[in-house]
């Protein structure tokens, strides 16, 4: 189950699928106010989350293995703390929310603004992620991208208008509800004693960092990415049999 990062779509995944679905049962969704779904509040992670849930359940999917990048990897680790999974892959995006909750709010003027100061803004957002993607793979990302303010600002209303303490008592919820085995691939730097903060959290976690390969690692280095699937998907044999 594969599910994609805000703004953008299912199509984001569109260079991985061949390899992945040569093997695989492989399913990609566009989450709602991305891609081909809907707009309709509300945002929320728990119900993104739930939206996934329900097409699971109506496909008869059991104990599917969840693979998230950026939102996505908020969305799926959120699904795997309420639903069953054999386990959680998440693409770039860390857990403890503090940093992401202060960049946000320093553009959080421009995120408010009209619509030109928005689209600068994301535009900027997503150029610092960008990493060591070539311009091919970036320009085809750049078009799937359907930066839509209204859908944004609910998606990450929780960040912005929470206090510190409150936001940190969600997140520390949430991931403590996850008792599957749980990877973190970070091609930036999740912040200092990251690693240690969320195996606190989870038990069956470990964190892989990639360093300098930004916030598309498994795009700038697909096949060093299919080894790490098959290597964690190879350790989650009792899980899925249950």
């Amino acid at each position: 189950m594969l599910v994609h990062g805000i703004t953008e779509s299912r199509r984001s995944w569109d260079p991985l699928l061949e390899r992945l679905a040569s093997s695989h049962d492989v399913l990609a969704v566009d989450l709602r106010g991305h891609g081909e779904s809907e707009a309709s509040e509300p945002y929320d992670v728990i119900t993104l989350a739930s939206d996934v849930h329900e097409v699971v359940e109506a496909l008869g999917i059991e104990n599917p293995l969840l693979v998230g990048h950026s939102l996505g990897g908020t969305v799926v680790s959120a699904y795997a703390a309420m639903y069953p999974c054999c386990g959680v892959v998440n693409i770039d995006q860390p857990m403890r929310l503090d940093d992401f909750q202060a960049t946000l709010q320093s553009i959080e003027s421009m995120l408010r603004g009209d619509d030109d100061a928005f689209q600068q803004v994301m535009t900027m957002v997503f150029e610092e992620m960008r990493g060591q993607l070539d311009d091919e793979e970036w320009e085809r990302l750049a078009s799937l991208r359907r930066a839509d303010q209204e859908v944004v600002l609910a998606i990450w209303a929780a960040v912005l208008d929470a206090e510190a303490e409150d936001l940190e008592a969600m997140v520390d919820s949430l991931a403590s509800a996850i008792t599957v085995p749980y990877l973190s691939l970070h091609g930036t730097d999740p912040g200092e004693g990251y690693e240690q903060w969320l195996c606190d959290l989870i038990d069956d976690s470990r964190v892989e960092q990639w360093e300098g390969l930004g916030h598309y690692p498994h795009l700038v280095d697909p096949d060093r990415f299919f080894d790490l699937l098959e290597e964690f998907e190879g350790s989650l044999g009792e899980v899925r049999s249950e």
